[in-house]
């Protein structure tokens, strides 16, 4: 069974829904809450990585200083292959690592379910293909990531941020919005110059439309996380690393 290190930035941050999709797909979670002060590991020695979102800038070790671990660890990943899933901080903090940039208060902040526009690069990508045109998905940002990494492939944007998802590499994807969040944790959000019963009653709106599109994105990803750690094991390797070109 595949283990997946999951990376909480803050108490209300957790997996959310794709908790329980994952699970489905009979993964493993390792849920560390670095925000309240639990250790990350030394060294991933897990078959996946996702990092959630948190009000942080990837960068922000002064009042966050796990994430110096936390980015370490996303290093380690990259270089080794193996599969990462970043989501809000942890997409802006996959790119930043991977040599892209990130800026904070950047542009018009974005708040409740927005229409993604998923772009034709990915038509071939394993976690995003065959979506349809145009996917609501809930955003909660102010900060964002102004430059792609080189190589990175652009998977999908909105009018505000260009960078709403990307891939870097074979198996590492970051992505601006929220595919975990139901509508009921917009409640949570106070946001200035948003109306937060209208910002809710969208969510509300777009979720059957929603739901099953980042239900599917999640299930791929599982099912790769699921094939490499198969790899490894076939190979008689007991780390992630080695087994990283062998799926």
């Amino acid at each position: 069974m595949a283990d997946v290190l999951v990376v909480q930035n803050s108490t209300s941050g957790g997996l959310g829904r794709m908790a329980g999709w994952l699970a489905e797909a009979g993964l493993t979670l390792d849920v560390v809450p670095a925000h309240a002060g639990a250790p990350l590991p030394g060294r991933l020695g897990h078959d996946a990585m996702i990092m959630l979102g948190g009000g942080y800038l990837p960068g922000d070790d002064e009042r966050a200083p796990w994430l110096r671990d936390a980015r370490r660890l996303m290093g380690q990943a990259l270089a080794e292959g193996v599969p990462v899933f970043g989501i809000c901080l942890g997409g802006q903090m996959l790119a930043q690592v991977a040599g892209g940039e990130v800026r904070g208060d950047v542009g018009a902040p974005e708040n409740g379910s927005l229409p993604v526009t998923i772009r034709r690069e990915a038509a071939t990508d394993p976690l995003f293909h065959g979506l349809p045109p145009v996917v609501p998905a809930i955003e909660h940002h102010k900060d964002a990531v102004t430059r792609l990494p080189g190589g990175a492939v652009h998977l999908a944007e909105t009018a505000s941020c260009p960078y709403q998802a990307f891939r870097v590499g074979e198996r590492a994807w970051g992505v601006q919005f929220h595919p975990e969040v139901l509508p009921a944790r917009i409640r949570e959000w106070r946001v200035e110059g948003f109306d937060p019963d209208e910002v809710y009653a969208r969510a509300v709106a777009d979720e059957p439309v929603s739901t099953p599109v980042w239900r599917t994105v999640t299930g791929r990803f599982a099912a790769l996380v699921a094939a490499v750690a198969a790899a490894r094991v076939a190979a008689g390797d007991g780390s992630p690393a080695e087994a990283s070109g062998a799926a």
